[in-house]
């Protein structure tokens, strides 16, 4: 397997392309790093994007949603599926509207989709799900009743193209703008877990495990 995804005119970065990156350990990274994917398909000929939670296992993207949801049913009827995960770190003021901009990471795959529907392939693809929005909490749990699993929607996308786009840098101000007397730079925007909050259920001198106190304070 390459090292880098091949360039299409599918997945190919046509504006700013030298914020555009193709290898897979940059496109990995920034899905491994993110907690929601932003599915797009169409439905009746109108355009229609839906939050997902994911987990990512090699090149298979697994979406997280009810049985009966909308987006599953269209994903399992279409067969093919658009994926987008995208990270702000910061605003980027420059010494004019027009070049001012946004500092983030952002990749956008696209695939074939199928719905994952024999019970232990599931429960694989709710373990990855799991582990990469909640490391080490579903060791914790129970297993999964048949009927809960039953009632849950996986579809797999297998990544067939992606590209990543990212933007880091200082203001890019034209000459002529760089006399005006206002301040340019970044402010950095981190998204962040901060601290647990208990339930009022908590049993007294339960408390959270390693896992989940490991998650507090932990930058995406």
């Amino acid at each position: 397997m390459s090292n880098e995804y091949e360039i299409s005119e599918r997945n190919k970065v046509r504006q700013v392309r030298e914020k555009a990156a193709y290898d897979r350990k940059t496109v990995h990274g920034i899905l491994d790093a993110g907690i929601v994917a932003h599915a797009a398909f169409v439905q009746d000929g109108e355009p229609v994007v839906v939050p997902m939670l994911y987990g990512r296992d090699g090149e298979t993207l697994y979406l997280h949603g009810a049985r009966k949801a909308r987006v599953i049913r269209l994903l399992e009827a279409t067969g093919r599926a658009c994926i987008n995960v995208t990270l702000t770190d910061g605003l980027v003021f420059a010494r004019s509207a027009f070049a001012s901009s946004m500092n983030y990471r952002s990749v956008t795959a696209f695939g074939t989709a199928r719905l994952v529907e024999q019970l232990e392939d599931k429960k694989h693809a709710l373990a990855v799900i799991s582990e990469h929005a909640m490391p080490g909490r579903r060791a914790e749990l129970r297993d999964s009743h048949e009927n809960e699993l039953r009632m849950t929607g996986v579809v797999a996308v297998e990544i067939e193209s992606a590209s990543a786009k990212i933007s880091d840098k200082m203001p890019d101000d034209e000459d002529c703008d760089l006399d005006t007397p206002v301040w340019g730079g970044v402010l950095p925007l981190e998204t962040r877990f901060t601290t647990l909050q208990a339930d009022d259920l908590v049993s007294e001198g339960v408390e959270p495990s390693a896992a989940l106190k490991a998650m507090e304070g932990t930058k995406l």
